[in-house]
């Protein structure tokens, strides 16, 4: 069976985007980046809701010959990966190996999980909050970066208990620390 693994960049309080909608902030850099990028290669299937969709799909067609090696290994990681959008408002998808589903099936995503031969990133906080809620995730792997923004989108889901298991973790040299965690059933 496949896991469904959480994972998000966030600041230190707690958030992946501010009061302004900014995340600019949340740019990794290379050490991060590649990291991210080994733990990606495990994944077949991406689960996005419509907002984050919009900011993931400028690497269908981003030219990567001039970027760091990262860039170019991250953009054939995505491009490779089937991805699912949960949206009521998307009319269409502008990339390969994506398709549209009008609501978020708790059932539909475990028969996912039961049948899938890699495992499925959810991706967005809220969309994450609504897998997080059914019980469907496995793992949440959190990469925190030393900024303070007071306030804007919330990681992780308020009202949620879930207890959880550290399994890994790891500090980067920009300042930046990963947290991998189990989820105990």
């Amino acid at each position: 069976m496949a896991k469904l693994v959480y994972s998000t960049i966030a600041s230190l309080d707690g958030f992946v985007a501010d009061a302004a909608g900014d995340f600019d902030w949340a740019a990794p850099d290379e050490e991060v980046h590649g990291f991210v990028n080994d733990m990606e290669r495990s994944a077949g299937t991406y689960l996005y809701g419509r907002r984050l969709y919009e900011v993931m799909v400028a690497w269908e067609t981003m030219p990567v010959a001039d970027e760091p090696p990262v860039i170019g290994d991250f953009a054939q990681i995505w491009r490779a990966a089937e991805k699912i959008v949960y949206s009521r408002t998307l009319e269409a998808v502008s990339s390969t190996r994506t398709r549209i589903e009008r609501d978020f099936d708790p059932e539909a995503v475990r028969s996912m999980k039961a049948s899938a031969a890699s495992d499925i990133t959810v991706g967005g906080p809220e969309l994450a909050a609504q897998a997080i809620a059914a019980g469907l995730v496995d793992e949440i792997n959190l990469f925190l970066v030393p900024v303070l923004v007071g306030g804007g989108k919330r990681a992780l889901p308020a009202g949620v208990r879930v207890n959880l298991e550290l399994i890994d973790e790891r500090r980067f040299r920009g300042g930046a620390v990963y947290l991998h965690y189990r989820v105990c059933g």
